[in-house]
């Protein structure tokens, strides 16, 4: 045990100096000056300028140190400063990554309750009716570009039909709660405020469906086929010819060992959710911090919603 664990740690530990380096490499490959970037065309013609903020910054040093440089600020949680807003990247996060995390549990939450159930289901009622829409929905739920089917969602559902509203986090003059957690669902909660708790649940299903639309055809694909590969054993037959109920054999028998790997799945379809909400949170205008007006025009027009925070090659430098 205490090999495997050493193992692991090892192997975690020679991913990050891969991840690490490789990010490194890749700043200093990109075309452009830190320089001209951050000062701007004017200043950076002043030598004495750019001198000061290449030692400021560690420019002047040679690459091995810059990347010494470069870990070392990370492992310390200095992520530098962002090009785009000029404030420290760590802070930027601390307020937006909060918004993103909401959208992805919401959309894991739905993609594992409908991707699992539906998958049970068309395994269940194998090359049956059932089980041919479902793939026909699984296939297009994988096929269909997340993007596309926000802005379409966003126009018919939220725009045309009036059904589900969009357009930020909370609708235009509504209170904040109280920050906790920076999940206004969760924060409304724990401040009692259920008034602000349903208009913020009614805002996040659209883009949690949409979100979750890819993840739901993946775990219901896997699901299916994890599914009947355990209805093939022999213990399952076994059961049957027992003369236990068919919900018994599939809730004991079937789901506990087929699910186990549905599980592994998860967790990757969760990182995948996790990087895939970008292009969601701009077309539905999911902001991190204000609530932003529901916009009365089409939605590839909407304010966008993600500030990102790239650190500068100067700053992680």
């Amino acid at each position: 045990m205490l090999r495997f664990v050493a193992r692991r740690l090892a192997a975690g530990l020679l991913l990050c100096i891969g991840v690490t380096l490789v990010s490194f490499l890749l700043t200093q490959a990109v075309p452009g000056d830190p320089v001209t970037a951050n000062l701007g065309q004017r200043a950076s013609e002043d030598p004495d300028a750019v001198a000061a903020f290449r030692a400021a910054n560690g420019l002047d040093k040679s690459l091995p140190e810059q990347y010494l440089t470069y870990v070392g600020n990370l492992l310390t949680g200095d992520f530098g400063t962002s090009q785009q807003t000029r404030n420290p990247v760590a802070s930027d996060l601390a307020e937006k990554v909060p918004a993103t995390m909401e959208l992805a549990l919401a959309a894991i939450l739905v993609a594992v309750v409908l991707g699992v159930g539906f998958g049970i289901v068309a395994a269940l009622y194998r090359d049956r009716w059932p089980d041919q829409v479902l793939r026909v929905l699984s296939l297009s739920g994988v096929s269909v570009p997340t993007f596309w089917l926000a802005l379409i969602a966003y126009y018919w559902i939220s725009f045309k039909l009036d059904l589900l509203p969009a357009g930020g986090r909370l609708s235009p003059g509504a209170p904040t709660p109280p920050q906790v957690t920076g999940f206004y669902t969760v924060d409304s909660l724990l401040a009692g405020d259920w008034a602000t708790f349903g208009d913020a649940v009614s805002r996040l299903v659209l883009p949690a469906l949409v979100l979750a639309s890819f993840t739901v055809g993946v775990l219901l694909r896997f699901t299916r086929a994890a599914v009947l590969e355990v209805l093939g054993d022999e213990y399952v037959r076994a059961a049957r010819a027992k003369g236990l109920p068919e919900l018994t054999v599939v809730r004991r028998h079937v789901l506990r060992p087929a699910l186990l790997s549905v599980v592994t799945v998860t967790g990757v379809a969760f990182a995948g959710l996790l990087s895939g909400t970008v292009l969601v949170e701009q077309i539905f205008g999911w902001r991190g911090s204000a609530p932003t007006p529901t916009p009365a025009r089409w939605p590839w027009t909407c304010p966008r919603s993600w500030a990102s925070a790239s650190s500068s090659r100067s700053s992680t430098s």
